[in-house]
């Protein structure tokens, strides 16, 4: 991956953490894949989604994966998280080898130390928001109160609304309180924004920023929307299936001055 990277912007990589070329602390790697490969089979054919992909991110940063539908992007999120697993090569959180957990040890996994925000923001419609979030909080180790998860999100006035009493911006805010609400080590979004107007998905990556900001979440967003990038510390861009591009925004853009 570092080969991509602009050698005058770039961090240097030492035993798994990065140096920061402009503050000098070291950041830990959260994660490490390396040489992963993952292939499906759809009757006699096999489509390969991942080619040999090497990627690490860093604790507390805020990365974008960008490249068009079919890319393989949401395939290497889900590997990150747990939801797959690669046909060949290896993923370590921490100094734990994910591709030796069995389904056990990967829920186990999803469950500490993953937040999950989808695009679609499958929300129960029976419950309110404030019900959704204690979905997770009452099985989570150390969780927020529902009631804090959703302040994060500026939905305290909404938290006894039902999803169909919500527009989608907020039922999509509601998912991240769902996700942010067990203290996540990392948080994955995939297409956050895809099904909102722009002034919408602005209030969504709001709440995405502040979280990664002021909690320190290491943050990854899947998106085609190249706009959505300049908000990023770093921009992996894949295309058929591989890593083609690591760029360093050495100026992040605040969210409301992204021109939609």
């Amino acid at each position: 991956m570092q080969a991509f990277e602009n050698p005058s912007t770039a961090s240097r990589d030492i035993a798994g953490e990065k140096l920061s070329s402009q503050t000098g602390v070291k950041r830990e790697a959260v994660f490490q894949a390396r040489g992963i490969t993952k292939t499906y089979r759809m009757g006699e054919v096999e489509v390969t989604a991942l080619h040999q992909v090497d990627m690490d991110l860093y604790g507390g940063e805020f990365v974008v994966l960008l490249g068009p539908s079919g890319s393989g992007k949401s395939t290497l999120v889900n590997i990150l998280g747990g939801l797959d697993i690669p046909t060949k090569g290896t993923v370590r959180f921490r100094e734990h080898e994910l591709t030796n957990f069995d389904d056990a040890s990967l829920t186990r996994y999803r469950r500490d130390h993953i937040g999950f925000v989808f695009q679609f923001y499958n929300l129960i419609p029976s419950l309110t928001a404030r019900e959704n979030v204690a979905l997770v909080t009452e099985i989570a180790s150390n969780p927020m109160t529902p009631e804090e998860a959703l302040e994060w999100v500026d939905l305290s006035k909404r938290m006894d609304h039902f999803p169909s009493q919500m527009s989608g911006g907020e039922q999509q805010r509601v998912a991240i309180a769902r996700a942010i609400a067990k203290r996540p080590d990392v948080l994955l979004c995939d297409e956050p924004t895809g099904a909102l107007d722009a002034e919408t998905g602005i209030l969504v990556l709001e709440a995405i920023d502040r979280i990664n900001r002021e909690l320190g979440t290491t943050t990854a967003v899947i998106t085609h929307n190249a706009i959505i990038s300049e908000m990023a510390d770093r921009i992996i861009s894949l295309s058929g299936g591989r890593i083609i591009r690591v760029q360093r925004n050495e100026k992040k853009t605040p969210v409301r001055d992204l021109a939609w």
